[in-house]
This record gives structure tokens, C-alpha cells and sequence, in this order.
């Protein structure tokens, strides 16, 4: 069921109770979570918090707290599947979900009391209506009346042909009623796709009870920048979000000209900019920014040696000498810095790269610390995918979730350093791919799949990394085929999961076009393919089009996805 009115149908009731949340292993719920946790201490509610990164362990956390909580709060999972069958709860259980996977499941929809969906009520749900997929249960009862009493047999005979008409209608209504209900849950369930941000849902809330903080309202923007650095939702949705938000930061850092000179050294400023679309960029060489961009990467075409030319050309363009370039940013000359976003953008308009500005977000922590929104999901995603073991399963989250506070600058830097090198192995992998023709098309799709013993294979072994490296790879690999239809073809990437088990992680991506609605049909494609091979696969990832395989089945799990999809 929707909830209408957050405040008094979730947190008002859960206020007094006590609260276990399950956070899926992205910034966007890691962001969401921050803050509900925020409002959780303003109001002393009490909580467990256990950090989950598939439906196993959702069921598992389940399974270990059921005696001790009846409310649940999910972040970022259980809305796009039948939670109730999955989970088997206790009638007085109840489940509060902000989730920003779509479809949502329409049991979950439907369902008045145990499931309560926090969803923004604007996002295009386009849910089946209620008659078209329900029957009750009394129309599915066959009447087995008894035979009349009549005493007449010709009276009997004509009663009993009326009702066998009667029940070949009824049962053709049914087949037909049930073969309309397929049609109608198949085009609903076909695409995955992402809605609102859920920090902006959990944000939402915090302004309806005027407990919006700075701090708050930054996690927001974080939440919402994971979605685009993500590439989960389209630019008009982006540019619509950012608008919502940007009333948001000019009434909380509003501030007079007087007042400007009286700020202490360690508050908080959140501004609106129009900054260049280059990774870490201020964090780093503005030279290896330039290099391991996906966008400007793909443009110039790195991996070659006319791109990397091409790459010397835009710098004379702009004026800037290589020395200034490869030193750190901040190092820079001032004189250089100053209009370096005008220059970069001028440049950029000729060598092709139109889009090198973006709206975002940034802040200061006092006079020393600025960072963009982009620079903190890069760091916290690559603290939760750090691959150095450093003790439980749930200590990168919690590093992660720290990375968040003003407070944990240092983790924060930590991060960045790991968000440099993740970068760094994306761009040498996208690099050896193309230059080695790994990218093969398959003919409805293109397919690439990582080698045992590639440098850095272990980092694409975690979802997240590996959906960087497959999306900048096909627009890389867009930029640089010649071919026009397989301009147009999705993407199905495979890397070596555990070598032990003999798994694979594969990740489906949609095609890579300017007007791409960001939907993704390899969900069901996958699960139809496993069914109809008996590919031993594992479904465990919230985002349906990420599937584990067993490496043996690999050939005639792909062989079936072709017949599917041609």
C-alpha cells in the first residue's frame, strides 16, 4: 500500500516503537539511512541497523530479528518483489519500504496491512489496476448445484444443458481473463527502472516535520547524485530533481553580505554550481581527470594513440601547460584556475564535448574542505567495495556510512585515494578491451566478458564496479565502432566471481543512446533464460540484471538469451 502522508503513517507510528532497518549496499540507501538515523536521534528512537547486499542476507537478518522487532524499515530494497512470499512473516509484522527499484511488485501495492511503501506519489508508476490481476475467490467457485428436484426427466435434461453452457462460458471467461492478466503483468514487470532518490524521500520527511538539517539536505543531494554518476536515471530526471533541491539550499544557506565575514571556521556551506562533468578532478591532476573520465575518455578516444594527441591538441587549445596540468589541482596557478571552467568549455565545444558542464552541488566544511556531491559517491562507493579484507563483512559498510559525517574527514580522504584507483583500473580495462576486440557482438546484444588474471579482476568481482566498467566501456565503445547498428545493441558483461565455486558475475546494461530511458530488460531476460536451461544461476542482487552463473553454464545460458532476444 502507498502511504500518503509519511509522518502520520510511518514515523509516528514507528516513534515509540522499536526499529530494525535494512540498508542495501548503495549510497543512495547509505545517504537515506543517514537520515532517518538523524531524525531517529532527535526523537530517541531505538534501532538496530543491519547492513544488506542481496535478498540472502535480507532473509537471513530477517529470520535472526523476527521475535524481537514487529517493525521493519528497508532502504533500497523488498519493493520490487512479493516481499510477504519471500519472507513468510507473522500477521503482526509490518514493513515500511523506501525503495527506489521499479517495478514495484503489485502484491506489495495492493496489500492494506502488513506492507507500507514510502514512494514518492509523482514518479510514473503506471500500476495494473486491481480487477485487472485479482479475482476474489468466490468467483472462482464452481457451482455444483444439485440436481432439481423436478420429477420430470425432459425438465432435468434441459436444466442440466443450461449448465453446462453456463460453465463452459464461465470457463472461457477465465482463460481469457487469465491470458489478458499475463499480457498486462508482463508489459508492467518487462522493463526495470529507477524512481526517486530514497534520501530525497527520507529528506522529504525530515521538511514535512521541520527537522531538516544542512546536513540533511546534503545527504539528499549525495543520494540523488549517486543516481546520476550510476547513470540509473535519465538527464531530464536529473535536472527536475536538482531543481526540487536547489530551493532546498538557497532558504538553508541563504546568508547577507555582512554576515559572510562573521562565519566560524568550521560551518557548513552547501552552493549550487554549474562544474565541469570531470572525476575528482579538484581532488587530483587536472591530466588524470582528463584521462580517466569516462565522458571525456570515450570523446577523445584514450586508448589510442590519435586520442591521446587529440588529448595534447585540447590542452594547447585551452592555453594550459602541461606542467601546470600534471600538477595536483590545488597546486595550480591561480590566474589559470580562475577561468579554468570558461576555457575547459570553450575547448570542449570544438573537440566535441558539448555536455562538459553539469549542474550539481557542492560544499564547504569551513575555509580549507570543498568537495563536490560527485567526489563523495565516488569515495563512499569505493569504501563499501574496498577489496583489502580489513576484518567482518560489514566493516567497509560501516566505513562507508562513517564517510558520510562531517566529522570523518579522514575516511573521506581514504576514499578518494581508493576512488582514484578504482578509476584508474576502469579506464586500463576499458582501454585493453577495445584495443584487444574484446567487445564482441553477439547479434542482439554486444557481450565482453574478463579474463581470470586480468589486472584488477578482483575489484569487477562487486556489482557496483562492474556496472561503472561495463557503462563506460560501452560508451567508449559506442564512441569507437564504426558500425551504426552496434551503436544501438545493450551490453552483457562477465567477470570472474570466486574462482573456488567457479561463478561468474554478469551485469546486462541498456543501450547507450541520447535518448535512452534508462530501462532495462535484462531481469526477466535472465530469468527466462535460466529457466528454460536449467543454468544454475543465483538471483541475489536487488537490481534484477545482475545475476551470478555457474562458469560451466555460461555458453548455453548466452545461447538461450540470444534465442530470446533476436
Amino acid at each position: 500500500m502507498f502511504v500518503s502522508d509519511c509522518r502520520r503513517e510511518f514515523y509516528d507510528v514507528i516513534v515509540t516503537q522499536r526499529v530494525l532497518l535494512l540498508v542495501a549496499s548503495d549510497v543512495d540507501a547509505l545517504c537515506a539511512c543517514k537520515i532517518l538515523q538523524a531524525l531517529f536521534q532527535c526523537d530517541h528512537v531505538q534501532y538496530t541497523l543491519v547492513p544488506v547486499s542481496g535478498w540472502q542476507e535480507l532473509e537471513t537478518a530477517f529470520l535472526e530479528h523476527k521475535d524481537q522487532f514487529k517493525y521493519f524499515v528497508l532502504i533500497n530494497c523488498g519493493a520490487n518483489v512479493d516481499l510477504l512470499e519471500i519472507l513468510q512473516p507473522e500477521e503482526d509484522t509490518f514493513f515500511f519500504v523506501c525503495d527506489s527499484h521499479r517495478p514495484i511488485n503489485v502484491v506489495n501495492v495492493y496489500n492494506d496491512t502488513q506492507i507500507k511503501l514510502l514512494v514518492k506519489q509523482d514518479d510514473d508508476l503506471d500500476v495494473p489496476a486491481y480487477d485487472d490481476i485479482f479475482r476474489d475467490e468466490e468467483e472462482e467457485e464452481e457451482d455444483s448445484e444439485n440436481e432439481s428436484e423436478g420429477s420430470e426427466p425432459s425438465d432435468k435434461r434441459r436444466r442440466f444443458e443450461e449448465d453446462v453452457i453456463e460453465r463452459t462460458m464461465r470457463r472461457r471467461q477465465r482463460r481469457e481473463w487469465e491470458a489478458r492478466r499475463r499480457e498486462i503483468l508482463f508489459d508492467y514487470e518487462q522493463y526495470e527502472y529507477h524512481g526517486t532518490s530514497s534520501a530525497m524521500v527520507m529528506f522529504d520527511l525530515a521538511w514535512v516535520m521541520s527537522k531538516d538539517l544542512n546536513d540533511m539536505l546534503w545527504w539528499a543531494i549525495v543520494g540523488l547524485t549517486d543516481q546520476w554518476v550510476q547513470d540509473k536515471i535519465t538527464q531530464m530526471k536529473y535536472v527536475t530533481d536538482v531543481g526540487a533541491l536547489q530551493r532546498h539550499v538557497s532558504r538553508h544557506n541563504h546568508r547577507n553580505e555582512d554576515e559572510e565575514h562573521g562565519l566560524s571556521i568550521d560551518c557548513t556551506r552547501i552552493a549550487f554550481d554549474y562544474d565541469l562533468r570531470l572525476a575528482l578532478y579538484q581532488h587530483w591532476s587536472l591530466y588524470e581527470s582528463l584521462c580517466n573520465t569516462s565522458y571525456t575518455s570515450a570523446r577523445l578516444k584514450l586508448w589510442s594513440v590519435q586520442g591521446q594527441k587529440r588529448l595534447q591538441e585540447f590542452l594547447a587549445d585551452m592555453g594550459l601547460p602541461l606542467k601546470q596540468v600534471k600538477q595536483k589541482f590545488h597546486s595550480m596557478d591561480m590566474s589559470l584556475k580562475e577561468n579554468l571552467r570558461e576555457m575547459i568549455e570553450e575547448s570542449a565545444n570544438k573537440f566535441g564535448m558539448k555536455d562538459l558542464r553539469v549542474q550539481t552541488f557542492s560544499i564547504h566544511f569551513g575555509f580549507k574542505n570543498k568537495f563536490s556531491a560527485s567526489d563523495i559517491v565516488y569515495a563512499t562507493t569505493s569504501l563499501m567495495e574496498n577489496i583489502e579484507k580489513e576484518g567482518p563483512e560489514t566493516t567497509n559498510f560501516i566505513k562507508a556510512l562513517d564517510s558520510l559525517s562531517r566529522g570523518n574527514l579522514d575516511k573521506l580522504h581514504q576514499g578518494l585515494d581508493l576512488a582514484k584507483k578504482q578509476l584508474r583500473a576502469i579506464q586500463q580495462t576499458v582501454a585493453s578491451c577495445i584495443c584487444t576486440n574484446l567487445v564482441i557482438s553477439q547479434g542482439p546484444f554486444l557481450y565482453c566478458s574478463l579474463m581470470e588474471g586480468t589486472p584488477d579482476v578482483k575489484l569487477f568481482s562487486k556489482p557496483v564496479s562492474l556496472c561503472l566498467l561495463s557503462k563506460n566501456l560501452l560508451k567508449s565503445f559506442v564512441c569507437s565502432t564504426k558500425n551504426k547498428r552496434c551503436k544501438l545493441l545493450p551490453l552483457i558483461m562477465a567477470a570472474p566471481m570466486d574462482v573456488e565455486q567457479g561463478t561468474v558475475i554478469m551485469v546486462g546494461i541498456p543501450p547507450e543512446t541520447e535518448s535512452s530511458d534508462k530501462k532495462n530488460f535484462f531481469g526477466r531476460a535472465f530469468e527466462k533464460a535460466a529457466d528454460s536451461t536449467g543454468s544454475r544461476t543465483l538471483h541475489n542482487h536487488f537490481d534484477m540484471s545482475i545475476i551470478e552463473l555457474k562458469t560451466e553454464d555460461r555458453s548455453k545460458f548466452l545461447d538461450a538469451l540470444i534465442s530470446l532476444l533476436s
